[in-house]
């Protein structure tokens, strides 16, 4: 079945988003081998400004009209990440839940049962099916949730970059039980490490999408654009470096008033050419833009790793 036979009349933005405020929030030397956007340098101090820094993009979200649900990380044991919740976990609009297999072991307790019950009971997700790929751990394969697939609801598409952490056979997999058609590709940061995620480097909300394709493999970058192109939307080609500053790692969101919001870090902001900004201004009602440098600098991951989308 062609793409375009099975594009669903969706809408690709939620309006609900499901965050873990961290227990114990730091760098995590487990993940930095694959992560070329952790550093070390200042973690001692990292856990309360990273509380700060969380705390504000609650109240961001709120205010923009996103439905937000806050679940408190549990003491032990210590997860580092567990402010990146995203990579364990999804939710869908047709009410299935996803349990991703982690890389790390010291990422794997992040996994909640109780998680999933609290995102039921204040947001009224509705469970009618769960999936739970955590066993292909046992096999050394991974597919780290929305960190490890970028997902066109609308033409039902898939995006993944092979890394240690996106096994190519369990998109595959994943697509076949969610019905999506996988687009994999290869991708790089400049010092030729693969990119750990890749929602680093491509997100897509309703009317635009954002893609580094200096990252990209050459043999692939045509390949993804058109992709993009053919989706209708808006495509802003993200320089390379607005990509280290995240720039790549955003999430379009709905209020619940119906205007969309598109959600970056301020570092990304920042990052962009002037054009581009204005462009994502013109396909977005607002924007949202959160200050999280502790959590981009030791945690390796931005805004859009912070929020687990629930459709409702």
């Amino acid at each position: 079945m062609t793409v375009s036979a099975k594009a669903h009349a969706v809408n690709p933005c939620s309006r609900n988003v499901c965050l873990v405020r961290p227990a114990h929030f730091g760098y995590n030397p487990q993940t930095a081998a694959t992560n070329a956007f952790q550093s070390a340098d200042g973690a001692g101090a990292a856990a309360g400004a990273a509380l700060i820094e969380f705390d504000a993009l609650v109240q961001q979200l709120q205010a923009a009209g996103v439905g937000v649900c806050v679940v408190d990380d549990t003491p032990g044991p210590p997860k580092p990440d567990a402010v990146f919740p995203n990579n364990w976990v999804s939710f869908h609009a047709d009410g299935t839940v996803v349990l991703y297999p982690m890389l790390t072991a010291n990422r794997r307790s992040e996994r909640r049962a109780d998680l999933v019950e609290q995102v039921c009971a204040q947001l009224g997700f509705v469970v009618r099916r769960h999936i739970d790929l955590s066993h292909f751990e046992t096999q050394g394969r991974f597919l780290e949730g929305t960190g490890s697939l970028v997902l066109d609801h609308r033409q039902r598409i898939a995006y993944a970059n092979r890394s240690a952490r996106t096994d190519e056979g369990l998109v595959r997999h994943w697509c076949q039980l969610m019905d999506y058609e996988p687009l994999v590709f290869d991708a790089a940061t400049p010092d030729g490490l693969p990119v750990y995620h890749t929602n680093v480097l491509l997100w897509i909300g309703e009317r635009s999408a954002g893609v580094g394709l200096e990252w990209i493999a050459p043999h692939d970058r045509e390949r993804v654009l058109a992709s993009l192109q053919a989706s209708g939307r808006s495509v802003a080609q993200l320089p390379g470096a607005a990509l280290q500053q995240f720039a790549g790692n955003m999430l379009q969101l709905r209020s619940h008033s119906g205007s969309t919001v598109l959600v970056m870090s301020a570092a990304a902001a920042a990052a962009l050419p002037a054009a581009t900004l204005t462009q994502l201004r013109t396909h977005s009602d607002a924007l949202c833009i959160a200050a999280v440098p502790t959590i981009e600098r030791i945690g390796g991951g931005s805004v859009r790793c912070m929020l687990a989308e629930v459709p409702t």
